[in-house]
């Protein structure tokens, strides 16, 4: 059996390293399965730092499509063409796409036309709301897989709902635990820490990415200002991109406690998060590894992809709301934070399991 395994950007391969590592397993078992690594980005994407792929414990892709562009429709119909011509040249039985993005719509529509099966994993997130064009490359993608791979009962519901075939959809967990159980002894501590006075459990960890929040300044002018205020002068570490810190230069924040630094490497950025006393983001994957760690998170947004972080888990929702961010982290500060439980299956073994399936 032939897997190409499809990864449209930076965080994809968190998700493919773990189904990477469970081919080479089965390899070594003496499985007949062979696979392909595609990215479909450029070969020299800043965003894939040299230790990526060292501390991930997988290969580089073996094909870069070359395709950027800031046009989703542009971008959808670059990567189309590129990866009708990889596919062509490279055939598969398997396509697997990961997440929601353009790159994963796009290529399972080739796959799918090319009468290859589609796999998609982190299956049947729903926002409802198809103004975001997340939402759109979501449903093209669930309808056109073979094999729909869901980390939540939530997941199958929304899958249910939309009148996907019970038999195409598999519960195998939460594939970001792989890699946080994979990695977890493995994390080590930045080499500035402790030339910044942190001691374990005495910082904040902050991340920003989403740029309609950045784009925002007063919004996000008015959260920076409330977790500065509630962080009672604790360190508060925020690994950002050059565009994140042009940001909250230019809404005019800064403060003795606020370290705003360059983005860190897989491991490093793991020792941090799982030592910290909390942390304050807008990404859903962090909420999901911190529900692992047990680490207390608070999430800027609305929504989360995965509702179990939140359900049982120790996220909390505050959207972009300082009021709700102020009573978060007055608890939080105050160890008042709830304790999470595991949602069911996210215990490490999900490439493990869709190996065996994909296999069968």
């Amino acid at each position: 059996m032939k897997i190409t395994i499809v990864a449209g950007a930076r965080p994809n391969f968190m998700k493919i390293a773990p189904i990477v590592r469970a081919i080479e397993s089965a390899i070594s078992q003496g499985r007949n399965v062979s696979y392909r690594i595609v990215y479909t980005g450029k070969q020299d994407d800043t965003s894939l730092d040299a230790s990526l792929f060292s501390d991930l414990h997988i290969r580089k892709p073996d094909a870069y499509l070359g395709v950027s562009s800031n046009n989703s429709t542009l971008l959808a119909s670059g990567i189309m063409i590129a990866f009708d011509k990889e596919l062509t040249e490279n055939p598969a039985h398997i396509v697997l796409v990961v997440d929601d993005l353009t790159a994963t719509m796009s290529c399972a529509i080739v796959a799918k036309k090319q009468g290859i099966k589609v796999a998609h994993l982190v299956a049947g997130i729903r926002s409802f709301d198809l103004n975001m064009p997340k939402e759109i490359n979501r449903m093209i993608s669930d309808g056109l897989s073979d094999y729909l791979f869901i980390a939540g009962v939530t997941a199958g519901r929304n899958l249910s709902h939309s009148g996907t075939e019970e038999g195409n959809v598999y519960h195998v967990g939460n594939i970001l635990i792989d890699n946080i159980r994979f990695h977890h002894k493995k994390f080590f501590k930045p080499i500035w820490f402790e030339s910044l006075g942190l001691k374990n459990n005495n910082y904040l960890l902050l991340t920003l990415n989403k740029r309609s929040l950045l784009s925002n300044k007063n919004t996000l002018r008015d959260l920076l200002t409330t977790i500065i205020k509630e962080s009672n002068g604790d360190p508060i570490i925020a690994p950002v991109h050059t565009y994140v810190k042009n940001a909250i230069v230019e809404a005019g924040i800064s403060a003795p406690n606020l370290y705003l630094l360059p983005c860190q490497g897989y491991l490093s950025f793991g020792y941090l998060m799982n030592n910290a006393k909390g942390v304050i983001t807008d990404s859903g994957n962090l909420a999901e590894e911190t529900t692992f760690l047990g680490v207390p998170c608070i999430t800027l947004s609305d929504y989360a992809e995965h509702p179990e972080t939140w359900r049982i888990g120790t996220n909390e929702l505050v959207g972009e709301d300082s009021n709700k961010l102020e009573k978060a982290m007055q608890l939080l500060m105050n160890n008042q934070w709830k304790k999470g439980e595991l949602p069911d299956r996210w215990d490490g073994r999900t490439a493990e399991r869709i190996i065996q399936i994909l296999l069968k």
